[in-house]
């Protein structure tokens, strides 16, 4: 099998590449080593930022988000007993962010692919990444039961953290970043309205709480009268901090809402809707950067490359820009014969990471109570929040900042 870019991985930045790729009349072949129902119900975060959506439109992809997905402009952060609102628009020029999963993005780009009909091979487990420092660069993979070899002339590794790509860049040009959090966030989701409609950031000296939510979904409709109509659910996601390592089925259900409570807390009226929990789970906490993003012919693009705490909600988006540069960077040597773009994909990538790695750093700093915070850090965060809410230049940086930093 032969094709000019072999992708490994059907998550959003091989997708989103595969489908900028198509546009551009520049053929690829995608590679994912699970099954179609396992990546269409991996649960993921899924704020995206305007930059995004501008994108996933343009690409053909946006028709269900701004069906189905809920536009925010804005956030409120929460600290002792006060509620402060940022107003993305007032502060960016315009600019919102979209709630829509990233579960749904991969759908749409999946459905987009195979309509259109370019090769889209699920469970096919990348073996190996060879001849990366040549001009044929080649993905060994297993589909099927039998062994196959897809020759390339470039290879884009978008296969995680723990695929193959990365670990095909030899350690004497490899350089990674690494810092591990003390704490994770014990996420549920629960059969309730959110209790407030934009995204709540809460610093409490319990420890950090996240209210979010998902866009609604259909559900039967109880009544046979108005059985054919399906009913619109709203869904709601919340996070606790809690240890790193901790076991979510230690947290009873009570628990939780009254934990969460504690921590969202204010000094007016608002209350916190309670409701059953269908989903429990821990993220653990970790950013990661792997430099260079490109040797040879080989390429990284999303998680193979960078991994971002969830506090910023900058992994989906990353990965966007990551498939942008890279689409763009194909088209340019195509159309001129130049591997310029290419040449500088790396660095161009890594300017916007570091962005987004600094961003969701101050943001996880920001919020969560570390294990051995002292009284002087607590009054040193609460003076962070304060000067947020009382200087326009900072709640502007804050607000640039969550609704995307420029593509390329």
């Amino acid at each position: 099998m032969r094709t000019t870019v072999g992708i490994i991985g059907a998550g959003p930045a091989g997708l989103l590449l595969a489908r900028l790729l198509h546009d551009a009349g520049i053929e690829s072949v995608v590679l994912e080593s699970r099954d179609r129902a396992y990546v269409e119900q991996r649960q993921r975060a899924g704020i995206l930022e305007q930059g995004t959506v501008d994108v996933l439109r343009a690409a053909g992809a946006g028709e269900r988000m701004d069906r189905e997905g809920l536009r925010h402009d804005g956030i409120e952060l929460r600290f002792g007993g006060k509620r402060h609102r940022v107003d993305f628009p007032a502060l960016t020029g315009g600019k919102s962010v979209m709630v829509y999963a990233q579960t749904e993005v991969c759908k749409d780009l999946i459905a987009l692919r195979l309509k259109d009909g370019g090769p889209l091979l699920f469970e096919a487990e990348a073996l190996a990444v060879e001849g990366a420092e040549g001009d044929r660069p080649r993905v060994r993979f297993r589909h099927q039961g039998a062994e196959e070899v897809l020759e390339c002339d470039w290879v884009v590794g978008c296969d995680g953290f723990r695929g193959v790509a990365r670990r095909a860049i030899p350690a004497s040009v490899s350089r990674g970043f690494e810092r591990t959090y003390p704490f994770g966030w014990l996420g549920i989701l629960a059969d309730v309205p959110p209790s407030h409609d934009e995204l709540v950031y809460a610093r409490h000296d319990r420890g950090f709480a996240l209210l979010s939510m998902r866009p609604p979904v259909a559900r039967h409709h109880p009544s046979e009268e108005v059985a054919s109509l399906p009913v619109r659910s709203f869904v709601s996601r919340l996070y606790l901090q809690v240890p790193a390592g901790t076991d979510a089925g230690s947290w009873s259900d009570e628990a939780i809402w009254d934990e969460l409570e504690r921590r969202f807390e204010t000094d007016d009226d608002w209350r916190l809707e309670r409701g059953p929990i269908t989903q429990k789970s821990v993220t653990p906490m970790r950013s990661y950067v792997h430099e260079p993003m490109r040797h040879g012919r080989l390429l990284l693009a999303g998680d193979a490359a960078h991994i971002v705490p969830p506090t910023g909600a900058k992994g989906l988006n990353l990965a966007v820009g990551d498939a942008v540069t890279l689409a763009r960077a194909l088209v340019h040597l195509r159309d001129t014969g130049s591997a310029g773009l290419l040449d500088t994909y790396s660095a161009t990538c890594l300017r916007r990471v570091w962005q987004a790695e600094r961003f969701s750093y101050d943001m996880t700093t920001l919020l969560h109570r570390a294990p051995d915070a002292t009284p002087f850090d607590d009054r040193l965060q609460l003076a962070r929040l304060e000067r947020i809410t009382a200087s326009r230049a900072a709640e502007t940086d804050l607000a640039e900042a969550y609704t995307g930093f420029p593509l390329v």
